[in-house]
């Protein structure tokens, strides 16, 4: 029976502090990775973060960044900022290069247009008009409608289960949904 670590290096196998690191990263997705050791081993395993669409939960599994400094790269790319390299994280966070570069084979740094069509406009449900709701696939006005109606009800919504929960989606729009909201 072929393993996870069947197509890793043989030296990489015979390495048993790498594969005690892995084992630990395979067994928790939110795993926080506490060195430059386990960066290279969660690298290998294929984990990036793209860091124009990372959440606050994928900032903290990064070691030596803040809650704080999670939510400001966050609120910073919800806005429209976009992080070309490394300069550009350490800038927003008003450290040096030299203090994040042991991060870099995780990140990811992808380029979104905002006028291309392939880009989805993420909007913020609490925020957000019924024409502007309307304006997603899958969103009819009746529905735009009732998301506003039941925000201005029962107040914002926390997040996208809330969403659903609240709205009774069927799981089918819910995960068409997800890629156009962000709460």
């Amino acid at each position: 029976m072929m393993t996870l670590f069947d197509w890793l290096l043989p030296a990489a196998r015979l390495n048993p502090t790498r594969l005690s690191i892995q084992a630990r990263i395979e067994s928790d997705p939110y795993y926080r990775l506490q060195s430059v050791q386990e960066i290279e081993a969660a690298a290998a395993l294929g984990i990036k973060i793209d860091v124009n669409q990372a959440t606050v939960d994928d900032w903290l599994r990064l070691p030596g960044l803040s809650i704080h400094q999670a939510r400001s790269l966050v609120e910073l790319t919800s806005t429209g900022v976009q992080f070309c390299c490394l300069e550009d994280i350490a800038a927003a966070l008003s450290i040096s290069v030299a203090r994040i570069t042991p991060l870099q084979p995780i990140l990811r740094f992808c380029y979104y247009d905002a006028e291309s069509p392939a880009t989805p406009q993420l909007l913020n449900p609490n925020t957000a008009s019924a024409e502007q709701l309307a304006k997603i696939p899958a969103v009819d006005l009746f529905l735009a409608r009732a998301i506003v109606q039941n925000r201005s009800e029962l107040g914002k919504y926390r997040n996208l289960a809330d969403f659903q929960r609240r709205l009774a989606l069927p799981p089918h729009l819910t995960s068409k949904l997800m890629y156009y909201l962000r709460f």
